[in-house]
């Protein structure tokens, strides 16, 4: 999955019309590229969840505004465009970041708008690939330090949802450590949290990690707190979609648990994410970010194979009340530390602007 030549969205190469994903929801049963013709399939990508990740997300909007430019090039057509994109997922920070980059190369002058939008949309993903390349040339040292401390000893890391090469461009950010570590020959094994209902643990990172011949084992979400207990995890690091000034982190349902367990256990507790899932305009967390509560059915259906077929199957009584939040925040002062494309830092104001200088004033 790290190859240099993997994408998880590009222009179809024959017809620069049509922008190309990967079926997410199909995974891990079957490989599907779906095309994308209007900004209207790209919001219905994003949140029905063809694709998914913050920077995913976000790389899928700037790509949804030029096909909206492709229909109509003016800045009226585009803003329109990236208004309604707005509202498809309210959680992950990249999607409104992506949306207002763009709306600044619309309003600068130039000419050939679609060009203009088509070139900054690559540039994003191509950024976004850096971004992850420095994630996990950074976060590595974490794990070889464990390592070094282990006397080469496997280094157990969990993780939770999935934070790898399909939540973004290439090499992701939570896996990015773990895939480098792997490049420099040390002995890694990841327990991934199957991530439920969308069960991206399962069917997306388990996938990415068995292409990539990363040894791993797949766990219900709540087994992580007792691998802990028994001395099985030597750190956590997931991704988030969201975090806040002062270090507090959204991230897929159950991650708060993880943290807590974490704790308890004295086990390091990291985030990776790219800088521009950082919301410099928000600090506390819990108040502040909006939590996306969604189909009641991803919780009351699973999909898998049924007699060699996919299937949906219903797992509840058809009645039943169902609440289902996407997202949970973990305060900072639960998370050991951040890993971003510049470096680590403390998960706080002061740690992130050490990195990020240029933000003190933002």
């Amino acid at each position: 999955m790290t190859a240099e030549t993997f994408r998880t969205i590009w222009q179809k190469p024959d017809d620069p019309s049509v922008v190309q994903i990967i079926d997410q929801r199909v995974l891990p049963h079957e490989y599907r590229v779906h095309d994308l013709h209007t900004w209207q399939d790209a919001d219905t990508a994003i949140a029905d969840m063809y694709v998914r990740g913050a920077p995913l997300i976000g790389a899928t909007a700037a790509w949804g505004l030029y096909l909206a430019a492709l229909a109509d090039p003016t800045s009226a057509g585009v803003r329109a465009a990236g208004n309604a994109l707005l509202q498809s997922r309210p959680t992950a920070v990249n999607l409104r970041w992506a949306v207002e980059r763009i709306f600044r190369l619309v309003d600068a002058s130039g000419d050939d708008l679609v060009e203009r939008i088509r070139r900054d949309a690559q540039a994003i993903c191509d950024e976004d690939v850096e971004i992850s390349r420095g994630i996990g040339e950074h976060g590595v040292e974490l794990l070889a330090e464990i390592s070094r401390r282990k006397s080469g000893e496997t280094v157990n890391v969990l993780t939770h949802c999935n934070a790898g090469s399909l939540a973004t461009i290439n090499y992701g950010t939570a896996t990015a450590p773990v895939y480098f570590a792997q490049h420099r020959g040390i002995d890694v094994h990841v327990w991934v949290d199957e991530t439920r209902p969308r069960n991206q643990g399962s069917q997306l990172t388990a996938w990415e990690l068995a292409r990539s011949e990363v040894p791993h084992t797949l766990i219900v979400d709540n087994a992580g707190g007792h691998l802990m207990q028994h001395g099985l995890v030597d750190i956590v690091i997931t991704g988030t979609d969201r975090t806040t000034r002062c270090g507090d982190v959204a991230n897929k349902i159950g991650t708060y648990l993880k943290a807590l367990a974490a704790r308890d256990n004295d086990i390091p507790f990291y985030i990776a994410l790219p800088s521009t899932t950082i919301d410099w305009n928000t600090r506390d967390g819990v108040k502040e970010i909006p939590i996306e509560e969604r189909d009641p059915e991803e919780v009351s259906h699973i999909y898998g194979m049924v007699d060699g077929k996919t299937a949906r199957v219903r797992t509840t009584e058809e009645a039943t009340p169902i609440s289902n939040f996407a997202f949970d925040v973990t305060p900072a002062r639960l998370v050991t530390g951040l890993i971003t494309e510049r470096g680590i830092c403390e998960a706080s104001e002061e740690g992130l602007l050490e990195l990020f200088p240029e933000m003190r004033d933002a």
